[in-house]
């Protein structure tokens, strides 16, 4: 005997392509891997710390400039004007006065050069360091990106599973409805009390609460979508297989280790600030500078000119300056004893990390599994009580008990298989294997390097090389 219990039985993927009738939708379905390629592509969170990477490129320009020869210009233009008088007295006894008017104009033009030719390495321990904190930025910047795509998964999946609710509750809706339907006619034939008749009144309008609730939380499903992805979510395809993961912890946390970009961005601001311990140091010793210049004076009252050039070498050191240098590399050791506790404790973290994603993903897979059969030994427990309340052993009570129960079973399927896919990234995320390139994901994958290689040598703004870069900054800023 067929009965409409059967609509509870199917499986999640009936409900969604339910679902994906009730909702207009594209004729090509959006896939898990085009959320998340959209999410890498129009991420304003990635773009941010794309620019911030571009910052710490720069960086490292403007610490090689301290080793190059700076060159400045100056050109004035002077005019003196006054009176000046003096006295002079003879050998009679006489003195006489004199006044002359004082009206002068000259310029000068000077060019002046100077070069670091050495300070003990304190530049270069520098430079070097800016190099650090650019590789720092790097990989906190495959973090964020770690941050997005696993945010593009639970916005997919969250999405899904709240279509599936809506299609459930829905359901679940228009069969209490016929329930009601029922009762109110048996209650006519006195087969049944006013009792039984209120009670699937009760159901029904609860029921109509959870398909507003599912309404609501699916409008609050696809805003999370369209903030993360930056689109709207069409009709979406049931997801792909679960993407392997590692299940031996131990393993999983060696692959952390290696690769995690939290753990490199830590390593490598380690090194920044050993570096930066090494160039305070190098700030009390003395430094050796070649200078030179050029001069040009003319006279605008007269034909008196001057042209000069020099050239020298100049050393010297500080002596006492307040304190301000050793307490400069007392911040310094301070900083690099900083982070390398800092490292400690994303190491420490890293490892939890792992071991939870895991840990969550067993039990959750363990869940769905479970909830599989309690949709089954539900559904099956649902229609004996119903075919035995037409019998008369059963009451309408039993059976709007039995149908919230076969309802909250497949609500908690559908949760629980959501939640697999993200715990499953989720691993992929603290094992630092979640990235675009990683999963092959069909995007413009960003080149970190590109733009250090246009920069790292300090290209002028007129040049060549600085052209291209204002070009390529405008084209940036209008994205």
């Amino acid at each position: 005997m067929k009965t409409p219990v059967r609509r509870f039985s199917g499986s999640v993927l009936s409900i969604a392509l339910a679902v994906g009738v009730a909702f207009a939708a594209p004729a090509r379905a959006d896939t898990l891997a085009d959320a998340m390629a959209g999410a890498y592509t129009r991420s304003g969170l990635l773009d941010q710390n794309r620019a911030l990477l571009r910052a710490a490129d720069e960086d490292v320009a403007s610490a090689q400039a301290l080793l190059r020869p700076i060159v400045n210009w100056s050109a004035s233009i002077d005019h003196t004007f006054g009176n000046a008088g003096s006295s002079n007295t003879n050998i009679f006894g006489i003195t006489s006065f004199n006044r002359v008017s004082l009206q002068d104009t000259s310029t000068t033009m000077g060019i002046v050069a100077q070069m670091l030719v050495y300070d003990f390495g304190a530049s270069a321990s520098r430079i070097e360091a800016a190099k650090e904190v650019v590789l720092a930025t790097r990989a906190s910047l495959l973090s964020i990106e770690q941050q997005v795509l696993l945010r593009a998964v639970s916005a997919y999946m969250t999405v899904r599973q709240s279509y599936e609710f809506v299609a459930l509750r829905e359901n679940n809706q228009r069969l209490l409805t016929q329930e009601l339907r029922a009762a109110r006619d048996r209650f006519e034939v006195g087969e049944v009390t006013r009792t039984d008749v209120s009670l699937a009144e009760a159901q029904l309008a609860s029921a109509r609460s959870g398909v507003a609730a599912a309404k609501r939380d699916l409008a609050q499903a696809i805003e999370f979508y369209r903030n993360v992805v930056g689109s709207e979510p069409g009709q979406l395809a049931p997801p792909p297989g679960l993407p392997r993961t590692e299940s031996n912890v131990e393993k999983a946390k060696a692959v952390a280790m290696r690769l995690h970009p939290d753990l490199r961005a830590a390593q490598h601001q380690v090194a920044a600030n050993d570096l930066l311990v090494v160039a305070t140091g190098r700030d009390m010793y003395p430094t050796v500078t070649l200078n030179g210049g050029l001069s040009v004076t003319e006279n605008f009252d007269n034909d008196d000119f001057r042209r000069a050039g020099s050239v020298g070498i100049e050393v010297g050191g500080p002596i006492y300056q307040g304190g301000r240098l050793s307490s400069s590399n007392r911040a310094a050791m301070a900083n690099r004893d900083a982070a390398r506790s800092n490292l400690h404790v994303v190491q420490k973290n890293l490892a939890e990390g792992v071991g939870n994603a895991i840990a969550d993903l067993q039990a959750l897979i363990a869940q769905s599994q479970a909830s599989e059969q309690q949709v089954r030994a539900a559904s099956v427990a649902f229609t004996g009580v119903r075919e035995e309340a037409t019998l008369g052993a059963r009451t309408t009570l039993d059976v709007l008990d039995a149908e919230q129960t076969l309802l909250d079973a497949q609500a908690l399927r559908i949760q629980a298989q959501a939640q697999v896919y993200v715990a499953a990234y989720a691993v992929l995320a603290s094992m630092g294997l979640l990235t675009a390139q990683q999963l092959g994901l069909n995007v413009q994958i960003y080149d970190p390097e590109a733009y250090y290689n246009m920069v790292k040598t300090g290209p002028a703004k007129n040049t060549k090389q600085g052209k291209q870069l204002d070009r390529v900054l405008k084209a940036l800023g209008k994205n």
